[in-house]
């Protein structure tokens, strides 16, 4: 038993001692660069908030990690190239979550702006780096996943808190936790779960949705052109993962059945 418990420790360090190690250092960090005076609309520092979601963030990193792989093999190097760039865009999207805190008067406005556009070219890159220098793995495609759904939901927020976007996009926020729990439903009612499918029209249109918050947490853009954008925006990005969850569900008719648990 003890052995066993010797083996699974680096695993159990990836799960809770990264967490915590990488919220420290984030909060620290964050706690030097950005002065408390004009940083805070609540008693809450922002960089309180990025590292408690920087903490969650590597909690699931860690959660994600096979750990009989860690069983066999404890030492193994988890993270490739790629892997770490997706998770320094965790990061950023992190320092931008914190900015949920700070009001818009904040000479810092800028930060969200550059963070989260970062964490766009970011995206492209860990991509382009796992099929080229390294390889494409579950777990990065898990992470990519997972990342890209944090940053569409800590962007926007911060964006509509500040004004820059109206309320009613925070709906591309929840469309993807809808879908899921749509689909988890499903399973536990014993309903039959489909491919989605075969398209790349979502990855374009999630494209599209980083480079309009992008734009849109930045002051130099107009609001009202954000604002008159937004529906034409928005629109296409809610109708795929309408149709996504029709097709899951098994309610359009060329569907092939592949995905049922």
């Amino acid at each position: 038993m003890a052995g066993r418990q010797r083996d699974q420790s680096p695993h159990g360090w990836l799960r809770l001692g990264l967490p915590l190690v990488g919220a420290f250092c984030l909060a620290a960090l964050l706690r030097e660069l950005f002065p408390a005076a004009g940083m805070t609309r609540w008693v809450v520092h922002p960089a309180a908030v990025a590292g408690l979601c920087w903490a969650g963030q590597l909690w699931y990193v860690g959660r994600s990690i096979d750990a009989n792989r860690f069983a066999r093999d404890p030492w193994h190097r988890p993270f490739g190239l790629a892997n770490t760039l997706t998770l320094l865009r965790g990061g950023l999207y992190a320092v931008v979550a914190g900015f949920v805190v700070v009001p818009a008067t904040t000479d810092l406005a800028w930060v969200p702006a550059l963070c989260y556009g970062s964490g766009v070219v970011l995206d492209k890159l860990d991509g382009t780096v796992a099929r080229t220098v390294g390889r494409e793995t579950a777990l990065g495609r898990r992470l990519d996943m997972a990342f890209d759904t944090f940053g569409f939901v800590a962007a926007p927020v911060v964006a509509v808190l500040w004004g820059q976007l109206p309320v009613w996009y925070l709906s591309l926020s929840a469309a993807r936790y809808v879908f899921l729990a749509g689909v988890y439903w499903r399973r536990v009612r014993g309903r039959p779960v489909f491919d989605t499918p075969d398209s790349n029209l979502g990855k374009y249109l999630a494209g599209v949705q980083m480079v309009f918050v992008t734009m849109a947490l930045a002051p130099a853009v107009s609001t009202a052109l954000v604002w008159t954008l937004a529906p034409a925006v928005l629109a296409p990005s809610l109708a795929v993962f309408a149709r996504d969850f029709l097709a899951v569900s098994g309610r359009l008719p060329h569907v092939i059945p592949g995905g049922q648990n």
